[in-house]
């Protein structure tokens, strides 16, 4: 089968399509058909070496590339009985270290780390869904905030901010959005109470708007201090990316988000996004071969939502 693998950590180019042996599901594990593979920062971080030098997994000889992903099961391990072959299933795998990942045509994944796909998307739409919105999920269970609290959610726009927003009022939360001024009308139809143009001076309009400062803050934009400035005191601060949260000052509750992958939490996204409740959203769509010219695009930023590789 095909797969995109790094030999060695680089730019876009690192990426090569290369031919391997189909891999086999060990017990408690399913082999998925992938119909979709979405790309994340993480797969960037990745491919460049900068996981591998912050000491979050070992150099190898061939790392594969990719956590999200969206198909069909092909085959069940051992001890699998939540899934069968042909069931549309989605999925995340939340470890560096291994040589294959969702950039291939067919992918190991624990069972425990996938769910039933959305009834009514296609893979493409559905691959979108898995780290996103179980980053904004289990960032929201950190922050704790009760229902009528004030939240902040920076990067409002983007696959994780957005998916925050979504979330934040489902749980009865008033949101304050940031995001770029073409993004207002978005963000306001995902949820959010408040709006805050990217080129304002974050804390000061947001305490304008929350007297005192919000009650918490998802940083999915990986702001640090200029967002954290906007919390009130004793308040909360989650940042997206594990290491990158500020000090924990003027007593509030700083904390890092690292992901895990959770089937179970991963289902009741699904059924929100079937309900119509969570919105998923394809910036754009690549061949396999062409995960270089993706990541390049990536890495330009302003996309609003995620792009997907398809094999």
């Amino acid at each position: 089968m095909r797969a995109v693998v790094v030999k060695s950590f680089g730019g876009p180019e690192a990426l090569k399509v290369v031919d391997v042996a189909m891999p086999e599901p060990g017990a408690g594990q399913i082999l998925v058909r992938v119909e979709g593979a979405a790309v994340n920062p993480v797969d960037l971080a990745t491919r460049a070496g900068g996981m591998a030098e912050a000491g979050l997994m070992e150099r190898r000889d061939v790392t594969g590339i990719g956590w999200d992903v969206a198909g069909r099961v092909e085959q069940v391990g051992p001890g699998v009985t939540g899934f069968a072959a042909g069931d549309r299933v989605i999925g995340m795998r939340d470890r560096l270290d291994l040589s294959l990942g969702a950039y291939a045509e067919f992918m190991v994944l624990d069972a425990s780390a996938a769910a039933p796909a959305p009834e009514g998307l296609t893979a493409i739409e559905a691959a979108t869904l898995p780290l996103a919105a179980l980053t904004a999920s289990q960032s929201l269970d950190l922050l704790g905030l009760a229902a009528g609290e004030t939240l902040l959610v920076t990067g409002a726009a983007g696959a994780v901010g957005g998916f925050a927003v979504e979330l934040a009022a489902l749980r009865g939360l008033r949101v304050v959005a940031q995001a770029g001024g073409d993004a207002e009308e978005l963000v306001r139809g995902l949820g959010a109470h408040a709006f805050v143009e990217r080129s304002e001076a974050l804390a000061d309009r947001a305490r304008d708007l929350v007297p005192g400062g919000v009650d918490g803050v998802l940083d999915a934009a990986v702001l640090g201090l200029p967002a954290f400035d906007a919390v009130r005191s004793r308040g909360a601060f989650v940042s997206v990316i594990g290491g990158t949260a500020p000090p924990p000052l003027r007593g509030v509750r700083v904390l890092d988000q690292w992901i895990a992958a959770d089937g179970r939490t991963l289902a009741g996204l699904s059924d929100l996004v079937r309900e119509g409740r969570l919105t998923t959203r394809v910036a754009a769509t690549f061949p396999l071969e062409d995960a270089a010219h993706a990541h390049e695009r990536f890495a330009k930023g302003g996309l609003r939502g995620r792009l997907v590789l398809t094999p």
